[in-house]
């Protein structure tokens, strides 16, 4: 009975974020609105859409505290990684498709080279420096300026696009959602369609940056409840939280990227749509997990990692980073992103899920699977830093 109780709170904890992630789409697009395309995507709605990866992180370490903690953490900060490269540009292209917009995908191949390379070198230093048994505030110094050093590069390099058509044209917006039947205050407080609640006639920088917060609390409150109910599942079904985090925290998660992105897609930002996934993940792998980890071990000390949890690390990073390697070649083997693609994804991502599920059940593909990957992980253990 408790374990269907964790599972329900789990879905309800996505089903808050979804719905708060309607209202936070809103205020990100015209905070953001300055921004040239496919930059808007990698840094205000790829930070913003990440942010239960942050909270959830955040959670799971100072909830959970120590090794259990950060296992949870990196599970659901990698795992929503794998989901993001796989689920959201499969995602992406299949509504494209099955709506009648386009028959194919096509995506800047500077926004792909430039954030898929950025994300390979953001993954390739979160295995050199993270992998010891000790863990300390250092190691989470490096990844939140890795990505300090990637969004400065990110904004000192776009090419703005502003104009006074621009402007007008969400204004135009605006008035349209006005039209449209709001709701009383009550109904929308209880069903989460906080866009009504801030922004009562036309949205600006005030109303638009308190929207913004709201929907983050909102999420950050729905993380802290998916923490405890991915624990009491844990606990229920004699598994250790990693593999929980993994699989479905990540997922859960991945529900504003996800949203972001197919209406991105939908208006025909494909730029932003795909960018959104790739920036998230750079931020899941650099500030998600490196903010958490700073200021939990400047608080309470170094973590120490028994030999289990640094295996359970260890060959979820190295899959990482093969597994955003082999979707970043899709990405690039044709000009234009199709049906065969998207399932593709789709495909790689389950056979990822299968082995997960496998490692939690001890199956032996699971277990010879992992030994290849510890391999590659020793291979590089002579230049990790924290040793």
């Amino acid at each position: 009975m408790t374990i269907l109780i964790s599972i329900a709170l789990i879905l309800l904890c996505c089903v808050i974020i979804w719905r708060a992630s309607d209202g936070f789409e809103v205020a990100s697009e015209y905070l953001g609105r300055n921004l040239s395309e496919g930059v808007r995507g990698a840094t205000i709605n790829a930070i913003g859409s990440s942010m239960p990866e942050l909270f959830t992180t955040l959670f799971f370490l100072f909830v959970l505290h120590d090794k259990d903690g950060f296992a949870g953490g990196i599970g659901t900060t990698a795992g929503s990684a794998i989901f993001n490269g796989m689920i959201i540009p499969a995602v992406v292209i299949l509504v494209v498709i099955f709506k009648g917009l386009n028959s194919s995908v096509e995506v800047s191949r500077k926004v792909l080279l430039r954030d898929g390379i950025a994300l390979l070198l953001c993954e390739f230093v979160l295995i050199i420096i993270l992998g010891g048994n000790v863990l300390s505030w250092e190691h989470g110094l490096v990844l939140m300026l890795l990505y300090a050093a990637y969004a400065t590069y990110m904004m000192t390099s776009m090419n703005s696009n502003v104009s006074q058509d621009s402007d007008d044209g969400d204004d135009g917006d605006d008035s349209d959602d006005g039209d449209e039947p709001r709701g009383s205050m009550i109904t929308n407080i209880l069903t989460l369609n906080l866009e009504p609640v801030f922004i009562r006639n036309q949205i600006n920088s005030t109303n638009g940056w308190t929207l913004l917060i709201a929907t983050m609390t909102v999420i950050g409150g729905a993380c802290l409840l998916l923490v405890k109910s991915c624990e009491l599942l844990g606990d229920d079904l004699g598994l250790p939280i990693y593999f929980i985090a993994v699989v479905l925290a990540s997922a859960a998660t991945s529900v504003p990227d996800t949203i972001l992105s197919m209406k991105d897609a939908q208006k025909g930002n494909y730029d932003d749509a795909v960018s959104n996934a790739l920036g998230s993940n750079i931020f899941d792998v650099c500030f998600a997990l490196g903010l958490p980890l700073f200021v939990y071990t400047i608080i309470y000390g170094p973590i120490e990692m028994s030999a289990a949890t640094i295996a359970n690390v260890s060959e979820l990073r190295i899959l990482l980073f093969i597994l955003t390697f082999v979707a970043f070649i899709i990405y690039i083997s044709k000009k234009k992103l199709t049906g065969i693609h998207a399932i593709l994804l789709l495909a790689i991502y389950c056979v990822f899920t299968i082995y997960i599920i496998g490692r939690a059940t001890e199956a032996d593909f699971a277990k010879q699977i992992s030994e290849w990957l510890l391999y590659f992980s020793d291979l590089i253990s002579t230049i990790r830093i924290g040793n």
